[in-house]
């Protein structure tokens, strides 16, 4: 357990930013869950308008730094590539 002060108030904030990190990761990690059970349903329609729900949770988790820009832009070309191949 921290000790001086500015050490607890360290903990209090990491922990605070670990919740809402977590739950970013989360979302991002749901629409694309749906989005691909979309795809191997067969349901194109469908999945072509959860692509933007997609681009947004992804575009949104690394802009706040919970994935990395690369990922992002790989998560993105993926489903895009999803849905033209189809």
């Amino acid at each position: 357990m921290p000790i001086t002060k500015s050490a607890k108030k360290a903990l209090r904030q990491s922990k605070t930013r670990r919740v809402r990190n977590l739950s970013r990761l989360n979302a991002y990690r749901e629409m694309v869950k749906q989005f691909k059970k979309l795809v191997a349903a067969k349901q194109f329609k469908e999945a072509r308008e959860k692509l933007a729900a997609v681009y947004q949770a992804v575009d949104k988790a690394a802009k706040r730094g919970v994935i990395k820009p690369n990922k992002a832009a790989r998560l993105k070309s993926a489903a895009s590539r999803a849905l033209a191949v189809k």
